[in-house]
């Protein structure tokens, strides 16, 4: 069916108009590890259990293939696109690709958005496990004060995030090669975790179709509840474009990316399925209330199964999970600021392209994105409802980001406009062939349904503690449709003026790295400039062109 195609190793930027300024020094090995790392069974699965149960009860694990098969139609898509445009900063160049600049642009900007706030959130989880460890990661209070169990979850993550960004600054090699240890730690806890729940399985599957007490009272019953729990699997599995994203720095990468992300997306999804039903299989009582509680779920359900020593061995495994999963959210960010930064694309431009001359990293991007990521968890602390507004609709960003690129391509194919010939940007490392347009339909139904039920303006996620007010049920609309509108304002009325590689990034450029020459058919696609200009502009592809001045 899907047959990815043979390709030289277009290893090269200045066929996309780009300098080759980022370090490309990232294996097959390590660009999977890059994409399981961000999705992070163990992070994700342990640290929203509680609330998928909470919500419909044993047959939430329903919600997990069904995400899976959505998320999946997403990733094929993404992997036509890495075969062909394996850039930094995935969703951003590739919406410039299929769609207008105005819509190229606000991808990349609800994806950062998204990605700083989730940096922050990932972080957070750390409150979930460290301390059922060690009671002395409870650095402030004993965690039964008021604030003790934020405030305390608040330092934790902002020492998280400093650490992440200390490594993510020094270099990708390092990154990866941390990253790498840490998702090979995760994947085998995974496999020994689901072996030993497996031993201690105490009823049938059967459970599984149990929804008796979940959904009474709810206007739509128990699917009600379905829909609400569905979003403790949806908030895990995405991220896997971070393979694409790190596609500079990949060896080969129009054939590693794209299935670096496929496998990524169906590792995590065989390996967190299973970890899911063995938890509700052996969990001792399904009635106990701390399955469904913040300080309990499946940790509890580990530590009452497995006992103290070995329980406690596969909770530091989840530190682990969170810490590489801070890494690979805070890598994707960077690239992303990075990639916009150098098309002069954002306020300091200049400053947030840089490049370190010998780590061959975007240092400043770096350093930028781990202080913002900390500011909004000061919010946590007297305001978690308002926090749990902001991690919710940072998912909400993800998907739309996802919209903007799943729905060009769906446009492009109906206008037999895709795929792009070979001579325009070398020949594909993936291609979908006749299925691609029946998965794009797919991609852009599940996109689309999936941010109408995450945006829903529902109490049980954005109003669920006191005070219950109504902009705080409303906050997601709210803030989506601010970031949005914000973003466009803000692009239009001033960066679009601006927009265009930065004369250090350009290929050919005299303040450019030295590079391989360019391929023949990429010499149309980097336009010259005046030598006292500051920027050299995007060149973009003559069938875009009629679109993108519409859209001015």
């Amino acid at each position: 069916m899907l047959e990815p195609s043979k390709s030289t190793d277009s290893s090269g930027m200045a066929e996309f108009g780009y300098a080759q300024t980022l370090d490309r020094s990232i294996g097959k090995f390590a660009s999977f590890a890059a994409g399981v790392s961000y999705i992070s069974i163990l992070t994700g699965v342990f640290q929203l259990f509680y609330f998928g149960f909470s919500m419909a009860g044993p047959a939430y694990a329903w919600s997990w293939p069904i995400v899976f098969v959505g998320q999946l139609m997403v990733a094929l898509c993404f992997a036509e696109l890495a075969g062909r445009y394996p850039v930094a900063g995935s969703v951003y160049n590739w919406a410039k690709q299929l769609s207008s600049s105005t819509f190229a642009w606000l991808a990349g900007w609800l994806l950062l958005i998204s990605s700083m706030v989730a940096l922050g959130a990932v972080a957070l989880a750390l409150q979930l496990t460290l301390p059922q460890i060690w009671s002395g990661f409870q650095i402030i209070g004993d965690g039964t004060g008021t604030y003790d169990f934020a405030l305390n979850g608040v330092l934790l993550a902002s020492i998280m995030i400093t650490i992440s960004t200390l490594i993510n600054a020094f270099g990708v090699k390092l990154m990866t090669k941390i990253n790498s240890i840490g998702v090979f730690v995760e994947l085998a806890a995974a496999v020994l975790l689901i072996l030993a729940l497996g031993w201690h399985v105490v009823r049938g599957p059967e459970v599984l179709f149990s929804t008796a007490g979940y959904g009474e009272g709810h206007d739509l019953g128990f699917f009600g509840v379905f829909l609400i729990g569905a979003m403790a699997s949806g908030y895990v599995m995405y991220g896997f474009d971070t393979a694409s994203s790190l596609g500079e720095e990949t060896k080969d990468p129009k054939k590693t990316a794209p299935k670096a992300i496929l496998r990524a997306i169906t590792a995590s999804f065989i390996l967190g399925g299973l970890i899911l039903l063995g938890g509700l299989l052996a969990a001792p009582d399904l009635n106990d209330p701390k399955l469904g509680s913040a300080d309990g779920g499946l940790q509890y359900i580990v530590l009452s199964v497995l006992g103290g020593p070995f329980g406690k061995a596969f909770l530091a495994c989840i530190v682990v999970a969170v810490f590489v999963c801070t890494l690979a959210v805070h890598a994707a960010a960077i690239r992303m600021m990075f990639a916009m930064a150098r098309d002069n694309n954002l306020p300091f431009s200049r400053q947030l392209s840089k490049v370190h001359p010998e780590r061959k990293t975007p240092t400043v991007a770096a350093i930028v994105i781990g202080v913002i990521a900390i500011i909004p968890l000061v919010v946590n602390v007297s305001q978690p409802a308002i926090f749990t507004i902001l991690s919710s609709i940072s998912i909400v960003l993800i998907y739309l980001s996802y919209l903007l690129v799943t729905v060009p391509l769906l446009r492009r194919r109906f206008l037999k406009k895709w795929p792009l010939s070979d001579e325009t940007h070398g020949k594909a490392g993936f291609s979908l062939g006749k299925w691609g347009l029946p998965v794009n339909i797919l991609a852009v139904l599940w996109g689309g349904a999936m941010t109408l039920n995450l945006i829903w303006p529902r109490p049980e996620i954005y109003n669920s503690v006191p005070p219950f007010e109504w902009y705080l049920q409303w906050g997601g609309v709210i803030f989506v449709t601010a970031v949005t509108v914000i973003g466009v304002l803000m692009y239009r009325l001033k960066l679009r003026h601006h927009t265009g590689v930065l004369a250090g990034h350009a290929a050919g450029s005299p303040e450019a790295p030295a590079a391989p020459s360019a391929p023949a058919h990429a010499a149309a696609l980097i336009q010259p400039v005046p030598a006292a200009a500051a920027t050299a502009a995007v060149a973009v592809p003559a069938a875009d062109q009629e679109v993108m001045d519409g859209a001015r």
